[in-house]
This record gives structure tokens, sequence and C-alpha cells, in this order.
């Protein structure tokens, strides 16, 4: 029998042995690209030995913000180059993101991300999980949270100017936002694991309401 208390998950991400040089610049943008070498010992073989690059995109709370009492949740549209590169339809549905800044913790983030994209203050806020979108790509590190909110009060236009942001909100019912998961009408992965975690745990929103801690104030 598999004994959790001394040995790891089958199952389960772990330490890695291995080496890695300083990181050299490669450029610099809105986030920071770097290049590292790596030094992979393996068991009876040589070292495997790769260069690999990195785009540090650090932290980023996402918040699927739920409205118990009407059913419904709150999304966005957005536009996003890099999907309009890739199939053409850039103006995407999304849930509630943003970078978690420096000396900001995750929870702190996501209600201020709520207030500046969607423009509610969620009532209540509970971490759910965290996922890499793309590890072999970037450290990007999205830690989601489900916020409990008052979807009459959404703007209909939201985002930071200073950010250039442009966010537009709009309420949909629970029903309709899995349908469209169901449907493949959405292609943001932040969107799709949100929606396929809310329609596994849909019968217990009430539960996690009543766990969930008060949203620091924004």
């Amino acid at each position: 029998m598999h004994d959790s208390r001394t040995t790891e998950p089958a199952i389960a991400d772990r330490v890695a042995d291995v080496s890695l040089s300083a990181p050299s610049v490669v450029g610099r943008g809105f986030m920071t690209y770097e290049r590292y070498d790596v030094a992979l010992p393996r068991a009876g073989e040589a070292t495997l030995h790769q260069n690999r690059d990195v785009l540090r995109a650090s932290r980023v709370a996402a918040v699927l913000p739920v409205d118990l009492a009407r059913g419904q949740i709150v999304l966005l549209r957005q536009f996003r180059l890099p999907a309009h590169l890739a199939t053409g339809r850039g103006d995407m549905v999304e849930i509630v993101a943003g970078r978690v800044d420096e000396g900001e913790d995750a929870l702190s983030a996501a209600s201020r991300e709520c207030v500046e994209e969607i423009g509610v203050t969620p009532q209540r806020l509970i971490e759910l999980y965290s996922v890499l979108p793309t590890p072999g790509f970037t450290d990007e590190y999205v830690t989601f949270f489900l916020g409990f909110v008052d979807a009459s009060k959404a703007l209909t236009r939201g985002g930071l100017g200073s950010e250039s942001e442009d966010t537009r909100p709009f309420v949909v019912s629970m029903d309709e936002a899995i349908a469209a998961l169901e449907h493949g009408a959405v292609a943001n992965g932040l969107f799709v694991s949100a929606l396929q975690w809310l329609a596994l745990h849909r019968e217990r929103l009430q539960d996690y309401y009543d766990r969930a801690m008060p949203s620091p104030a924004a």
C-alpha cells in the first residue's frame, strides 16, 4: 500500500537534479527574456546539456467572479495579439486575471484585478489551485481564486488607462458559460481551466462561500 507519509505520490512534480548557469538577457520589454545553460545528470549516462530560453512572467492571480444568488458569472472581452496571430480570433473571452505586483500577495492582487477589470470588489475570495500554463516557455505561475460578487455592479468598460488596458465585462449564466466550454467556443486557457473547475464543483459553491475569506480592501 502506498504510504503518503514517507514517500511522494507516484504522479507529482518533484525537485529536479539540475545545474544552471547564470542567466543571460536576450531581450527586455514588458517582460524579460533570459537564456540559461542547463546540465541534467542522468544515471548511467552522460550529463545532458541544453540551452533553454525563459520568458520571466512571474506570478498571476486569476479570478472566476461568481454571483451565487443570481447563478451568474462575470466574464470579459479583451484583445490579445498572440491569439490574433495564432487563430485570427484575438477578441478573446476571459476571466479576471493580472500580474501580482512586487510586495503584493496573490489574494490582494485577485481583489485589485477584479476592481480594475470588471469594476466590482469581491465580497469574498477563496484560493482554489495553481498552475504553470506553459512551463516549456515561461515561468508564469497562475493562482486561481473563486470570487463572490454582485454581478449587477459590473461595468460595461474596464481596464487601467495607465496600462493601455481595455476590458469589456459582460454577465452570463453559469449554464451559458459551461455550454461555451463544451462547444470549444473559447480558447483562453485560464477560462477553460476555471470553467472546468466550475462544472465539477458547481453544486458545492455555497460550501465554498461559507469557507471564503472577506476580500482585502482594494
